[in-house]
């Protein structure tokens, strides 16, 4: 069924009904500000997959990256909200000087200039790493929604990566490609999230049951114990369920 409504208004509506709008079990996807504090404030009331925002991009990239690619990518992500973060973690302190001056054009011929400005002076960042290994580090700790890998061998830097919502590996295969056509889905954690939060995938919309069946004889194997871990906590009521049963 589709509805068309928007903002906190229809989370409230999704979460506990209304008389046009049936109540849901689990509310996903992403939206502004607004939207995210709805879904975080209906949790418990109803499921949610995680809250998602301002968008993030984080770029690992060695003296072989194309200074101008990097710049371009950080930026796409920049336009998004004055609150996005764009960071560039590099091992060459010659790529981040061309990077940054390769934004200071871009800048003049994009048409969210503005927007752009304020995100790269609030949460805007390129980082010199002494090596890969503490530029992976560094991007496992940040646990970047979007992370680009532009290096000599980026599958090889992609085994070490622990925390990231996508990633993103090689030159042709910058962050818009994933908003816009690439297949996985693009509702990802942000703000570090990444750490405990998956991408929303099929799993958000299954739900798992334990089932338990014990034979007599496995029950038996094990009433005694039961009994008395229920007698030593005072829950003599749990110890009669099992012990009535070998009377």
């Amino acid at each position: 069924e589709i509805y068309k409504v928007g903002g906190a208004q229809a989370i409230a509506a999704m979460a506990f009904g209304t008389e046009s709008i049936p109540k849901v079990d689990k509310i996903t996807g992403p939206g502004n500000i607004f939207v995210a504090l709805a879904k975080k404030a209906c949790f418990g009331y109803v499921s949610i997959d995680s809250i998602a925002g301002p968008s993030e991009i984080l770029v690992i990239a060695d003296e072989t990256a194309n200074p101008r690619y990097v710049a371009a990518d950080l930026l796409s992500q920049a336009e998004h909200d004055e609150l996005a973060s764009a960071i560039l973690i590099t091992t060459s302190e010659e790529l981040a000087e061309k990077v940054s001056e390769e934004i200071d054009g871009f800048l003049t011929t994009l048409s969210r200039r503005e927007t752009i400005q304020k995100s790269l002076d609030n949460y805007g960042y390129i980082l010199i790493a002494q090596d890969l290994d503490e530029a992976v580090e560094t991007a496992n700790e940040i646990a970047s929604e979007h992370l680009e890998i532009l290096t000599k061998d980026p599958f090889s830097v992609m085994t070490k990566i622990r925390n990231a919502g996508a990633i993103f590996l090689g030159e042709y295969s910058s962050e818009p490609l994933g908003d816009y056509f690439a297949g996985p889905n693009h509702v990802l954690p942000t703000n570090g999230t990444a750490k405990f939060f998956s991408p929303l995938n099929v799993d958000d919309f299954m739900k798992k049951t334990s089932i338990i069946s014990y034979s007599r004889d496995a029950l038996g194997k094990a009433h005694k114990d039961i009994e008395l871990f229920a007698e030593r906590e005072g829950l003599t009521a749990h110890a009669n369920s099992i012990k009535v049963r070998f009377e």
